[in-house]
């Protein structure tokens, strides 16, 4: 693959942006555009914010929010299957030694 810059045009709530990016990563940041693009006419629906501005850092700090929630979160289950793992194996080495001692 290259690591040829091209323009890309997208288009956010009506504006054009054009942004270098590699082809590798078009689809990507086609796909994140068309979020941003989303989550700011939903905004802007509501009529609370006024501005593409503060429209956009709205966006931006719900965008954070659900990101870091997921991190969060998929932080605890790992925690989570850990501790269902070390339960297993101790449930698995107690039914083994039991087995064991009974053999002899």
């Amino acid at each position: 693959m290259s690591d040829t810059q091209l323009p890309i045009t997208v288009t956010i709530l009506d504006k054009e942006y054009r942004i270098a990016c590699g082809p590798d990563e078009r689809d990507a940041l086609l796909e994140s555009a068309h979020l941003v693009d989303e989550k700011m006419r939903e905004v802007r629906k509501t009529g609370r914010v006024i501005g593409t501005e503060r429209i956009a850092v709205m966006v931006a700090l719900n965008i954070a929010h659900e990101m870091l929630d997921l991190k969060y979160n998929k932080s605890n289950d790992a925690q989570s299957i850990s501790r269902r793992i070390q339960s297993l194996q101790e449930k698995i080495e107690l039914a083994l030694n039991t087995s064991n001692q009974l053999e002899l």
